[in-house]
């Protein structure tokens, strides 16, 4: 018999929670590369251990764990670009502030919604478009364009930062697209283990074959780099693997709006951890990108 799904006071209470360990995971993870942690290592680390919880909740579960020859190409394109976006995130993560990262990775509802419409579905409705452009201007202001425009320009380190956040949310759009359309015949628990296991050896391999830059693969400089980045394996692990074992009972349709709380979370641990800082108008841009993408995501079909 399947467990009784929470309340909707305690479900949104839960994905709020797991929103915020999530950012947790991020500020950890730069904490770990401004002590000179590699990207590369910190993605290959994570997704290690990530499959292995993931190895026992197939187990626990009973998943079917076999796949169809035709759907095998889709879930290793799926998994590639999963490899891709996590290199992109945490490439962001460790060049611009960290909220401001997952604030221009957060845009990837808006191009998912895009892409399916260029490959075939729906056109959005005119309500979901208009909030698409709230969301834009909101990340207008985040980014802080006007004072670029005034003549402040970006340094190029906060341009690939933002860059790098931007590829994080394409692929992973491309990953949501390909997941709904071709992949969910896949038992959850097996097709998630099987994307991380792909990252893994994605990453690796490039790692090997020196694709990956040096700097990608290197160890932290201090205990205190070791220490992050060993939270940011388990903190994504066990949030990862948790919010899996409890998705059935979460209403997800109704209730997965409450993990758009990750950056808002992450603008104060930034701020209390990392001494990160905004100004007003990036405060002002990032309320209205997060309530933009709650909106947008309330929106009856």
């Amino acid at each position: 018999m399947n467990a009784a799904p929470l309340s909707r006071s305690n479900a949104v209470a839960f994905l709020a929670l797991i929103a915020t360990t999530f950012g947790a995971n991020h500020i950890a993870a730069r904490i770990a590369f401004d002590n000179g942690a590699g990207v590369g290592l910190a993605v290959i680390l994570r997704s290690g251990l990530c499959a292995i919880f993931l190895v026992g909740l197939v187990l626990i579960l009973k998943s079917a764990t076999t796949v169809a020859p035709t759907v095998r190409p889709w879930l290793a394109a799926a998994g590639a670009l999963v490899a891709f976006q996590s290199l992109c995130i945490y490439s962001a993560v460790a060049r611009i502030p960290v909220a401001l990262a997952l604030l221009v990775f957060n845009l990837f509802p808006v191009l998912f919604m895009l892409i399916n419409w260029a490959l075939g579905g729906a056109r959005p409705r005119n309500a979901a478009l208009a909030m698409i452009g709230v969301i834009l201007f909101g990340l207008i202001l985040v980014l802080n364009v006007p004072s670029a425009l005034a003549g402040a320009p970006w340094t190029p380190t906060f341009a690939a930062g933002v860059a790098f956040g931007l590829g994080a949310a394409v692929s992973f759009a491309a990953v949501l697209w390909i997941t709904e359309r071709k992949l969910n015949a896949i038992a959850g628990a097996t097709r998630t283990l099987a994307l991380q296991a792909i990252v893994f050896a994605v990453v690796g391999l490039l790692a090997a074959t020196g694709a990956l830059p040096e700097s990608a693969m290197a160890f932290p400089r201090e205990a205190k780099g070791w220490w992050a980045i060993a939270l940011v394996a388990v903190i994504y692990g066990t949030a990862f693997s948790t919010l899996f074992v409890l998705m059935p009972r979460l209403d997800m349709a109704r209730n997965a709006p409450a993990l758009n709380v990750e950056p808002v979370a992450t603008l104060f641990m930034g701020w209390a951890i990392l001494g990160q800082t905004l100004q007003s108008i990036q405060w002002l841009g990032a309320a209205i990108v997060v309530s933009a993408i709650i909106g947008l995501s309330t929106l009856k079909k």
